[in-house]
């Protein structure tokens, strides 16, 4: 059955997706990074654990057509069903499977709750059929919740300052309506419960797990990714019960490292902490939006942007320098950072200083000399598919397109 679908929007969430504006997206990524030169890494297997959106569907297109890797993707994605779009996810796991298969590459999905230890023990199963081993475990779960399924209690992340509660302005972006925002301190219970669904202690059963089954190359890497963020946003984000998750994260990568070594693997585990974007997770964070969109008129301006796409880019060049390192320095290992820092520009002390005074000065009036909140919005609409001029959004698509389930 084919339908013609628009956006519709609710709240800060987009509740229908377009496959064919997900299948360009997805092409473009990898043409982007197909024209760059090749990253040479040791990686060739690798899980993708949450790598359908953002950062992680970035990470699974420069594995694959950057590095030469086949991809298995662990995810949690709604399917189609009659007269109903699927997620944006599932949309842009059948284009970059079809593309990447198609192109002699192996990939593949568990459409799974990634929580789940019977998950992790499948995924077991599917590497040790599949790859036999893998070199490269990438991290990228934005779930709003989880069950512990020892003790049955479900954890629910909230986006809160600790401490005493935040106003600051924030913007809808829909409207272009600046106002304030006030959001209570979170309870302890809020925090213990946001460490449990966002921290590290998921990553670690991961990497556990496969550990356990012998299924790691023993010169396994794995990576997470975190943010640290500009003053602006420190009390809703860093010092907050997010930033709260962020720094369990980051002792999960030193636990892991000791945990890597006394097995033997000279592996390493770390995070690269990334710049702010338009993502399905962080367009639910208060004041973030309108961060955002004068951070994207001033790194514009300063010809700094970077997409996911370019982010990731980067991050796998530095990584394939690591890799150069140990081959001319004849090191058993490469030397992996406890942090790789992927803000840089974002933090860059003159776009801070002018995102600063912006922040300050903003207001409706001047709304649009301050701020690319079109930017925003148009890379808001791009991560279901909408938006793009070469769609033509009145005609019907298919909706219900499947995929090679494992």
């Amino acid at each position: 059955m084919s339908m013609v679908i628009k956006e519709r929007i609710k709240g800060f969430i987009c509740v229908t997706a377009h496959p064919g504006g997900c299948h360009k997206n997805v092409l473009s990524q990898i043409e982007t990074i197909e024209r760059s030169a090749k990253v040479p890494t040791q990686f060739k297997k690798a899980v993708i654990i949450g790598g359908t959106t953002g950062y992680g569907l970035s990470s699974r297109i420069a594995a694959t057509f950057g590095a030469g890797c086949g991809t298995l993707n662990i995810s949690l994605e709604r399917p189609p069903r009659t007269g109903r779009t699927a997620s944006a996810g599932w949309y842009n796991t059948v284009a970059f499977e079809q593309i990447a298969r198609n192109k002699g590459y192996f990939a593949r999905t568990l459409n799974a709750d990634a929580f789940s230890q019977a998950t992790k023990e499948r995924a077991c199963e599917i590497v040790r059929s599949e790859f036999g081993d893998i070199d490269l475990l990438i991290y990228s779960v934005a779930a709003p919740k989880r069950v512990d399924e020892t003790t049955g209690i479900s954890y629910q992340s909230v986006l809160k300052p600790i401490g005493e509660q935040l106003t600051s302005k924030t913007v809808n972006v829909a409207t272009r309506a600046i106002s304030d925002v006030t959001i209570a301190a979170a309870s302890e219970a809020e925090i213990t419960a946001t460490v449990k669904v966002m921290g590290g202690e998921d990553w670690a059963a991961w990497v556990e797990t496969f550990l356990a089954a012998g299924l790691l190359n023993k010169n396994f890497k794995t990576l997470a990714y975190s943010y640290i963020g500009s003053p602006i946003t420190a009390a809703i984000y860093r010092k907050g019960t997010i930033g709260r998750a962020k720094d369990d994260l980051e002792q999960t990568a030193m636990q892991l490292n000791e945990k890597l070594a006394a097995s033997k693997i000279t592996g390493a585990a770390s995070i690269s902490v990334n710049k702010a974007l338009v993502t399905q997770a962080s367009s639910a964070i208060p004041i973030l939006p309108l961060y955002v969109s004068i951070l994207y008129k001033v790194m514009k301006e300063h010809n700094l942007h970077e997409d996911t796409t370019a982010q990731i880019k980067r991050l796998f060049s530095q990584i394939s320098r690591l890799e150069q390192e140990k081959t001319t320095h004849s090191k058993s290992h490469s030397q992996w950072p406890p942090l790789f820092r992927l803000d840089d520009f974002e933090l860059n002390p003159s776009v801070q200083a002018e995102v600063s005074r912006r922040w300050n000065a903003v207001n409706e009036a001047n709304l649009s000399d301050m701020a690319d909140l079109t930017g925003y919005w148009n890379d808001f609409l791009g991560l279901f598919g909408f938006g793009r001029k070469d769609i033509d959004y009145d005609l019907e698509v298919e909706e219900n397109l499947p995929l090679d389930l494992f």
